[in-house]
């Protein structure tokens, strides 16, 4: 359980941080353009990445690449579940004309609901994680091909 407590701490503080830059893009009527949505990605794979390095230098004796995947995954899943349930509400309760606005700016004349999109986005927080986690292990993975400088 207490390998875990990191993953968890760092998946809220990325949520936080993905959750701040939208109201920030929104603060400026800019979380209507799906552009800006790119940079979330960023923001995960930065959370990842700092979770598996900070758990590498805890654990370097014991570190494995399953412990590091796993601990990626469970901060980007965790950072997804909380961000998708605020837009969730953000796109319901807070601000109802959010939708209309964001498919309005996609021109594509589609008729989408609010679960749909929600769902869209908690794909793409699950995708990015995993490609994330993977990406920033090769940075931290333990290779038996060459010697380690420990």
């Amino acid at each position: 359980m207490k390998n875990i407590t990191m993953a968890i701490r760092f998946g809220l503080v990325t949520s936080a941080v993905l959750i701040a830059y939208f109201l920030l893009l929104a603060l400026f009527n800019l979380h209507t353009n799906p552009v800006f949505s790119f940079f979330n990605a960023v923001i995960t794979a930065f959370g990842i990445y700092e979770v598996i390095r900070i758990y590498k230098l805890r654990y370097a004796d014991t570190f494995s690449y399953a412990d590091g995947f796993k601990t990626g995954m469970i901060t980007g899943s965790i950072a997804t579940v909380v961000f998708t349930l605020f837009f969730l509400v953000y796109s319901t309760e807070l601000n109802a004309a959010f939708l209309p606005e964001l498919l309005n700016s996609m021109n594509g004349g589609f008729n989408i609901n609010a679960g749909l999109i929600t769902f869209i986005v908690a794909i793409m927080g699950f995708a990015t994680t995993i490609v994330s986690t993977l990406t920033v292990m090769q940075l931290f993975k333990i290779s038996r091909n060459m010697p380690q400088n420990k």
